[in-house]
């Protein structure tokens, strides 16, 4: 008799608690920049023209104090997934002032990455703002990080507006460039794009 191999761990996202911190501290969200997307909205990512440059990796310094009060109010969320019994993503939802929910942080850690782990997240982000009766989500990324975008398109998330100018008090030699991605619920319970 062989033994019949252990079932993968389970991808599950349940609200954040007070390991939020933790894992936080302890998982690694940066990635690597290796070029900046000229975005053309109406036309598919893999269309848009990608200036290779010097790769240099990107931290944003997230920070699990900026969200904890999300947890506590009624407009907003903070979700983590676990694959198993360890933290591997999160995102923070929250009622934009146009009423679309708005996705302020989305992140997975660099060892769980391209497994389903931000997906998940986003079908949890969409049962949310559904449960709500919002018109869709929007959120916001930029053009040094081209897979961000092929996954947030690949959802059925359209760009719907480009920010030249947003990170220029940063780092007024920036070229990074925020893009406003929107998913706007059709009534039937579909999402457009």
């Amino acid at each position: 008799m062989t033994d019949s191999p252990a079932a993968p761990p389970v991808l599950s996202v349940r609200v954040a608690d007070e390991c939020f911190e933790d894992y936080i501290l302890n998982s690694e969200f940066t990635f690597t920049v290796s070029g900046y997307a000229h975005v053309q909205i109406g036309k598919p990512v893999a269309q848009w023209r990608i200036d290779s440059v010097e790769p240099y990796v990107k931290n944003y310094g997230i920070d699990s104090q900026e969200f904890c009060d999300y947890r506590d109010r009624t407009d907003s969320t903070v979700l983590v997934a676990w694959i198993g019994e360890e933290a591997v993503g999160h995102i923070v939802l929250s009622t934009h002032w146009n009423g679309f929910a708005h996705v302020d942080e989305l992140a997975v850690d660099a060892t769980a990455r391209r497994n389903g782990v931000a997906r998940s997240l986003l079908n949890v982000a969409q049962f949310w703002s559904r449960k709500r009766n919002l018109p869709g989500i929007m959120l916001e990324t930029q053009n040094n990080n081209p897979a961000a975008c092929r996954l947030y398109e690949s959802y059925g998330f359209i760009v719907g507006g480009v920010d030249h100018l947003l990170y220029r008090a940063i780092d007024p030699t920036s070229e990074e460039v925020a893009i406003f991605w929107y998913l706007i619920f059709d009534d039937d319970g579909s999402s457009e794009s």
